[in-house]
Parts: C-alpha cells; structure tokens; sequence
C-alpha cells in the first residue's frame, strides 16, 4: 500500500546545486544494507536506462579511434561492478577486446565488487581515493563515471576531470543526473515504492547535486577540451570529452 501522506511533494529549489551530504559519502559504511543498496541502486539506473547512456557514449569513442589494439577502461566510483560486467559482456558479443579496472573509496565496496564479477577475469578492482591514484593505476584509453561527478564540488570535478584527461589516450565518457523540478518530483513519486530509506534520502539529495546544461559547458571551457553533452531519459545528461 502506498502511504498517500507521502503524496505531499516538497518544494524544492534547483537554481544552484545542493551541498547536503548523502549516506552513501561515508567511505566506512559496511554491512548488508550496503550491499543491497549498492544493488538496488544498479537496478535503478538499468531500469531508467543509464547502463545504455554509458554504452552507446562509448560507442563513440570508439569509432574516433582507429587503433586495433586492446583497450582498458578505468571506471571512477564503480559502485557493485554493474556497469562494468554490463560492458564486458556487451565487449565479449562484439569481439572487441577490452579489459577494465573499477575504483571506489570504499573498501566494501570493492569486496563486494570483487565477488559479483568473479566470472569476469578481465576485470579487475582498486579500492583508491580518486584524488590519489599513481600515474601509472591512472593511465587508461577510456574513463567512465556514472552518478559519481555529482558527489563533488566544482572545483573538485575540475581537478578530477584534468587529471583523467591528462591520463587517458581516448577521453571520458561521463553519465549523470540533470538538476530539474521535474526530475525531483518523478523521483519523489518513484520513492513511494521504494522501501529503502537510504536509496530514497540519497536519490532526492543526488537530483538537486545535479547539473545544469550550462553548468557542464561551464567546466567543458575550463577544461579546454573537445566535448559533446547531449539531455537523455531519465533527466541525465551524456557528457563526452575527448583528448
């Protein structure tokens, strides 16, 4: 039963980006609870389509380069390893070789990780801090980051960004969440079916850590780099940036 005194949707404002912390920002969280909601977030963005977002940004990396050679990706904030098992196994049906390295600041994080793609041997996971991982764990063709930009603040995102861009033979492929009225409340009203706490708290908190379109060519400037950012379903943005 939906409780309907959840129907009272708050007022929210969206002109400039929230600075509250999520649950999720505690790198010593542990347990079951984590595990599940790191589950559940990952069935949330199959279900709205954010795995797709980051596979077809990919596919256009690709057809920029012309190399033959093997390709490995570095996924920034790999949450249970959903996205890379997603790609590996879309790499595999398409002969293309790759292998991939997925980071998290949490420990557990990684561990569990670890055990979900036990099957995937080309796969492999670091538990780093993203602000210090060496040049040589950092030298990639491709970086991903999915609902990962959004935890920081802008001058963070543009240290971030820079030291990927420097490191990375191809670009980035960067998938996240469009800061919008609309978004807010389509979430909100998601949340009357979603039992856990956490996944609610943080999912409200991470629409209003989102980006404006402006906000993104903003740091594409900063950044000096080619870029394209195109608007997809569900209220997220696919934001490409090339060497």
């Amino acid at each position: 039963m939906v409780n309907l005194s959840k129907l009272m949707v708050p007022l929210v404002n969206t002109k400039q980006r929230s600075s509250a912390v999520e649950w999720m920002d505690d790198f010593d969280t542990e347990g079951v609870e984590l595990r599940k909601t790191l589950d559940q977030i990952a069935g949330i963005n199959r279900w709205l389509g954010g795995n797709k977002i980051t596979k077809k940004g990919l596919m256009k990396l690709l057809k920029s380069t012309k190399s033959k050679e093997p390709l490995h990706l570095i996924d920034f904030g790999c949450g249970n390893g959903d996205m890379l098992r997603f790609l590996a196994k879309w790499a595999m049906k398409h002969n293309v070789e790759m292998t991939f390295c997925g980071m998290d600041a949490n420990a557990e994080t990684i561990r569990y990780a670890e055990e979900l793609s036990a099957d995937f041997p080309q796969i492999s996971y670091l538990h780093r801090d993203v602000f210090n991982v060496n040049e040589k764990e950092r030298a990639c063709d491709i970086t991903l980051s999915t609902l990962f930009l959004h935890h920081f603040k802008e001058e963070e995102i543009v240290l971030l960004l820079s030291q990927q861009l420097e490191h990375c033979r191809i670009g980035m492929v960067i998938n996240d969440l469009h800061r919008h009225r609309s978004a807010y409340y389509l979430f909100y009203l998601v949340c009357l079916f979603i039992k856990n706490k956490r996944i609610r708290d943080d999912g409200l908190i991470s629409v209003l850590r989102g980006f404006k379109k402006r906000e993104l060519r903003s740091l594409s400037n900063q950044l000096k780099a080619k870029h394209q950012l195109r608007w997809k379903w569900a209220f997220r943005y696919q934001w490409i940036l090339q060497k």
